[in-house]
């Protein structure tokens, strides 16, 4: 028999793989410390990596846009116009050219990548290392020619990727792998901002899905790594310096809160604006190769008329912003940049550049801060200076965004050092966070997982479940009657204790129902008995389980059935009975398989 292609591909990756010694392997898989040691090591090395994107991000836009050394370009006054727009537009067509090509040497071409989130919430940190590389490569050409997103999927993805085939070569548990790819995505964070703590609650919020004391060290040391190679590399990462601050008192959390709120909603308007501008490109009937070179020149075309400020991810101008107190240009002119800036990052994802909004998020969030600050004091008295708002905005919105309430909180402490701050912060962002979950209920990755049809919410073990199908749990072993057996020879075939349901089939061996071998011989017995037919007893004609279901999706039609047991059918179609299943069983088997992630979660794998 010829194998399936999805064998083929998964052998020849798995022959591929280059596999730790045996006894190495063992130590690591035994116990906490070779965990830990992995994580350091992950940290290590995704810390080089996000020295290197960073750095080749920085040379690209340099050597493109002619900028000094060292010189932002979201910051730089002025850019050319025949560069302003050629250079998006150019880097546009390149990047169509290498997903091309890439779509050749991937493994599985036609099939989204799977990012950090993806791999843990369903896939136990599986991801490919091709797939990341040729994501990470396509993220340096976006942000490199000007396209308006971050470089921080980039930088998690390609640390998790790596992170992941570690795992593979140690053969780790699913729960360390899971840890692991956090590990990846906390040193990956804590690089690019100089911020361990921020990196290590990214993991846990955003990655992992949940925090516990098996997962802390490990964890804290990759972000700790991470950071550490990066500034050896990079130097020390450029802080907010807030300046002299009037003490933080009560009445200052409620112009805190109103400002947390209106990110809310500003961060949902943004996730509904990127998938509109997506939807319309899509129906312009492009080639979605030829799309990123369209977004390339809309987004130059807003570098030339708007400002410089829209272009790449928004470094230098964040820093631009909250020095400068806005007086210069007004409130009208922070409105107008703030929505150039998310029009162009809306026009760069939905038209095909590759990114996030991680970077974009936070500086509209200090713009969001600044005009608040600028419009709200007829309304509330307010006595903290404006880049203090606007440190208290970019969290607000970053959070509604980007998701993970503790992880921008530790973001505005580490590069501000202000801890009173941070108490404003932290108020902010649990108001838009709640909001955000309450009013729409996703992050951005989150959402566009939904708008591919997947449920995923957040990166909590899902995966689990789908392995937890019917097709493992049932009995093969069933018993069957035909439907037009009569009622006489049942109770003949099957007595009382023998059983208590009996799988009915029609003439063709097709489904017909189930018949309740107590209820067949509590039926009345008179001369009619010899008459009546199995038929007319069957139960649960319409309610049958697929073996590709799983057993949540199981219990479910249970409880909609009201049934102890239902047959497994092999396909709606056919309807040809393969197997049994019980609810005592699916749901003893749900409940082993729940206690034993939340003891993994806890470290506790005896």
């Amino acid at each position: 028999m010829t194998p399936k292609p999805e064998t083929v591909r998964r052998a020849l990756t798995e022959s591929a793989l280059v596999l730790a010694p045996g006894s190495l392997r063992a130590w690591v898989r035994s116990g906490e410390i070779g965990l830990i040691l992995l994580a350091a090591l992950v940290g290590c090395l995704s810390g080089g990596l996000v020295s290197l994107m960073g750095w080749v991000a920085q040379a690209a836009h340099e050597r493109l846009y002619g900028l000094g050394l060292d010189e932002r370009l979201s910051a730089t006054p002025h850019v050319p116009p025949l560069v302003a727009v050629g250079v998006p537009a150019l880097g546009g067509v390149v990047l169509g050219l290498v997903i091309w090509l890439g779509g050749r040497w991937r493994r599985a071409p036609g099939r989204p990548v799977i990012d950090p989130i993806e791999a843990n919430a369903l896939h136990g940190g599986r991801l490919s290392l091709r797939d990341s590389v040729l994501l990470a490569v396509q993220n340096l050409i976006s942000n490199g020619c000007g396209a308006s997103v971050g470089l921080e999927a980039g930088y998690t993805q390609i640390s998790a990727g790596v992170a992941s085939r570690l795992g593979l070569s140690f053969e780790l548990r699913r729960a360390d792998m899971r840890i692991l790819v956090g590990c990846a995505a906390a040193a990956a964070i804590a690089a690019a901002f100089g911020a361990p703590l921020t990196g290590a609650f990214y993991a846990f919020e955003l990655i992992i899905g949940t925090y516990a004391i098996a997962s802390l060290t490990p964890v804290v040391t990759a972000a700790l790594a991470g950071a550490f190679v990066s500034r050896a590399i990079l130097g020390h990462q450029t802080v907010i310096m807030l300046g002299p601050t009037p003490p933080v008192g009560p009445a200052d959390y409620l112009p805190t809160l109103g400002l947390g709120l209106i990110c809310a909603g500003l961060g949902i308007l943004i996730m509904q604006g990127v998938t509109l501008v997506e939807e319309g490109v899509r129906r312009t009937r492009l080639p979605p190769l030829a799309r990123p070179a369209l977004g390339g020149l809309a987004v130059g075309l807003l570098a030339l008329v708007a400002t410089p400020q829209v272009l790449s991810a928004g470094h230098g101008a964040l820093h631009l912003n909250l020095t400068e107190d806005g007086a210069a240009i007004g409130a009208a002119g922070l409105i107008f940049l703030f929505l150039a800036k998310a029009l162009a990052s809306a026009i760069s994802i939905g038209s095909g550049f590759r990114g996030g909004l991680f970077f974009a998020s936070l500086f509209l969030g200090a713009l969001a801060g600044k005009i608040f600050v600028m419009l709200a004091p007829p309304l509330v008295a307010m006595v903290l200076p404006p880049v203090t708002y606007a440190v208290v905005g970019m969290s607000a919105l970053a959070v509604a965004v980007i998701g993970g309430p503790m992880t921008m909180t530790f973001l505005a402490l580490e590069v501000t050092g202000d801890f009173p701050i941070a108490g404003l912060v932290l108020v902010a962002v649990i108001a838009s966070s709640l909001t955000v979950r309450k009013t729409f209920g996703y992050s951005f990755a989150t959402w566009r997982f939904h708008l591919r049809g997947e449920s995923i919410r957040s990166a909590h073990d899902v995966g689990w479940i789908r392995t937890l199908t019917v097709g493992q749990l049932m009995r093969r072993e069933i018993r069957t009657v035909r439907a037009d057996t009569t009622l006489a020879a049942f109770r003949r075939a099957f007595p009382l204790g023998s059983g208590t349901q009996v799988v009915a089939v029609d003439e063709a061996g097709h489904y017909a129902g189930i018949v309740l071998v107590a209820e067949a011989h509590a039926a009345p017995i008179d001369d009619k008995a010899a008459e009546t037919k199995v038929v007319d007893l069957l139960r649960y004609r319409d309610e049958v389980l697929l073996p590709q279901m799983n057993a949540k999706e199981a219990v479910a039609l249970f409880d909609k059935a009201e049934s102890e047991a239902l047959a497994v059918v092999e396909s709606r179609e056919a309807a040809r009975v393969i197997g049994i299943l019980t609810e005592k069983h699916t749901l003893k088997r749900y409940s082993d398989e729940l206690d034993r992630q939340r003891r993994a979660s806890v470290g506790d794998v005896a």
